[in-house]
């Protein structure tokens, strides 16, 4: 079944109920639990002075498919971590027949994506949200991280990958990278659409990524 990623999605508990199932097909992956969740929100929002407004770094889908509520974005550099593919995907767009591979950030060089700002009054319930999408798996850490947005350092809500998560892949080449893109298919649809999405909206900011260009150059055709 085809499952999309919007607002009403994670609040009304559709994509909830899909990241279960697949839990409970894979008890031998390590979820996070509500409380642990609720626990790592907090965490946050205990670095961050709750009369301001809080910034979040998008460097993948949140580019072009945020699903939360934010009254500005503006184009943004991260300083000591680099986009790259290295999160193996068997549910959202991947399957065990079919897996796929992901972005993540990763240390070292540098990242170029969009800072969107969450109103004050709204951080906690906007986190909510994004701790829904992205923090159920454990394959990302939740870090405030220092950006540079327009000239302008700002700290953001930025999410890491987890080296120690059994889907991490330390070591992938182009190649390898390639094919699982090609091939990778889930209910969200496939690696191949998230790639393109990715590349256009990067340079409908005026923005490039030359790794991603080389990916999708090596791409077979459809």
């Amino acid at each position: 079944m085809t499952l999309k990623i919007t607002r009403e999605t994670l609040q009304n508990g559709t994509v909830r109920a899909r990241q279960l199932e697949y839990a409970a097909l894979h008890p031998e992956m390590r979820w996070r639990t509500e409380l642990e969740m609720a626990a790592l929100l907090e965490d946050i929002l205990a670095q961050h002075d709750a009369t301001q407004d809080l910034w979040v770094f998008g460097y993948g889908s949140l580019i072009w498919n945020p699903a939360f509520h934010y009254i500005e974005k503006r184009p943004a550099l991260l300083r000591g971590w680099h986009r790259r593919f290295c999160l193996k995907m068997f549910m959202g767009r991947g399957s065990p027949q079919t897996p796929g591979v992901m972005l993540a950030l990763d240390q070292g060089g540098a990242c170029h994506g969009v800072a969107f700002r969450i109103a004050a009054g709204k951080v906690r319930e906007e986190l909510g949200i994004l701790w829904q999408r992205e923090m159920h798996g454990g394959a990302y850490h939740a870090r405030l991280l220092p950006l540079e947005a327009e000239g302008e350092p700002i700290a953001a809500v930025t999410f890491v990958i987890n080296h120690d998560h059994p889907r991490y892949i330390r070591e992938i080449s182009l190649e390898q990278t390639a094919a699982l893109i090609a091939t990778g298919c889930g209910d969200l649809g496939t690696c191949r659409e998230y790639l393109e999405n990715t590349v256009k909206h990067l340079g409908e900011l005026g923005l490039s990524d030359e790794g991603l260009v080389r990916i999708a150059a090596a791409l077979p055709n459809p």
